[in-house]
């Protein structure tokens, strides 16, 4: 099978979205079958053109994610000549996608990892005008005809119901991980004997960072023996350089510990010394960040919202309320070792790579 991958990003961009990606292209590679990616260059040192074993991957150097919603249709509409089917995602990927597949008459699905519909209108570090710039460009993609609408939660599916996809549209199929890669994690030495929770993951409006800064102020006054540590990239560089500057107003450098950009396996140590992972957010359409840290046997605090619901399980405490104050409670709760504790939940990447081989496949013979 041919499959032509359209992304807005791509490995070694970080994300939960890039996880997705890198895992199940692999996967389909090994099965031999052949997969072409378009995607953005993010660094200067990349190829243009990259090949591996049964997979090429096409960066374009597109100033931005809104010059990749509009352009990139002309060099997708180029490499799609010869596949079976395109694979593309929300948000920025999925306008270019569509109308060079319908041009191509390709069969197109696309993944949706979250829809936030009056969401855009509470979530942070963003203006008015654009955030109406964005609720209007998601609508308009929950409006396009797809082939099919893949969510990764039955949140996302019930969110993706509830702004207007047609039910028969949609599936479910849950990401996953490798768990053969977080067994016998050895934990980092920590410096410092004092209760460190942790957040870790891309720098997004809807993560909660608000929320957590908050609750770390507070923290630092109320106990001093915490510690928040923050493993988050130096990308986008706006959004750092807003958190840097709002760690420095706080007095938080002392405070906080900021890690950036570390391999795999000194992600993974990190966490595992970590005493517990912090998951704020506003929203999540399935969240790496738990399965991951439950995979580590990690506990977790959760806030709780969207597809969070299903996916924690182990050691965990939800936040009562979405705000600062519950994040504190929380913390201090966890901090005094009363952790809920449930049958963990698994979700494995095999099942996630079958499921979609299995949608490719009824598509094309539909």
């Amino acid at each position: 099978m041919k499959i032509l991958f359209v992304l807005e990003n791509y490995y070694p961009n970080i994300g939960g979205v890039e996880t997705l990606f890198k895992n199940l292209v692999e996967r389909l590679a090994e099965e031999d079958n052949q997969i072409t990616i378009v995607t953005t260059k993010i660094r200067s040192d990349l190829p243009f053109r990259e090949e591996l074993k049964n997979i090429t991957i096409i960066r374009v150097p597109f100033w931005n994610r809104y010059f990749f919603t509009l352009f990139a249709v002309f060099p997708v509409f180029y490499y799609m000549k010869d596949c079976d089917i395109v694979h593309t995602t929300s948000y920025n990927a999925g306008l270019p996608s569509f109308f060079a597949a319908k041009l191509r008459r390709k069969k197109i699905i696309i993944t949706f990892h979250e829809v936030w519909g009056q969401l855009w209108f509470q979530l942070p570090y963003m203006n008015g005008l654009v955030k109406w710039g964005h609720y209007y460009f998601e609508q308009l993609l929950l409006k396009l005809s797809f082939d099919r609408f893949i969510a990764v939660s039955e949140s996302t599916a019930e969110s993706l119901r509830k702004n207007g996809v047609a039910s028969e549209k949609i599936l479910v199929n849950y990401n996953g991980i490798d768990y053969t890669e977080f067994q016998n994690v050895l934990p980092a030495p920590r410096t410092e004997n004092k209760f460190t929770y942790t957040y870790f993951g891309r720098l997004g409006i809807s993560k909660g960072l608000d929320i957590l800064l908050d609750a770390a102020s507070e923290l630092k006054k109320q106990d001093t023996n915490t510690r928040l540590k923050m493993i988050i990239p130096k990308e986008p560089i706006g959004f750092f350089d807003l958190i840097i500057k709002i760690i420095k107003e706080r007095e938080l450098d002392n405070y906080i510990l900021l890690l950036h950009n570390l391999p795999f396996q000194d992600l993974l140590k990190e966490l595992k010394a970590s005493d517990c992972i912090v998951i704020p957010s506003y929203s999540e359409g399935f969240c790496y960040a738990a399965v991951e840290s439950i995979a580590l046997e990690v506990p977790i605090i959760s806030s709780d919202q969207a597809a969070l619901k299903e996916v924690v399980s182990g050691q965990y405490i939800k936040m009562k309320e979405h705000n600062s104050a519950a994040l504190v409670a929380a913390i201090l709760q966890a901090k005094n070792g009363d952790w809920q504790k449930d049958e963990i939940k698994k979700f494995e990447l095999a099942d996630s790579v079958q499921g979609y081989l299995t949608i490719y496949k009824n598509e094309l013979t539909s």
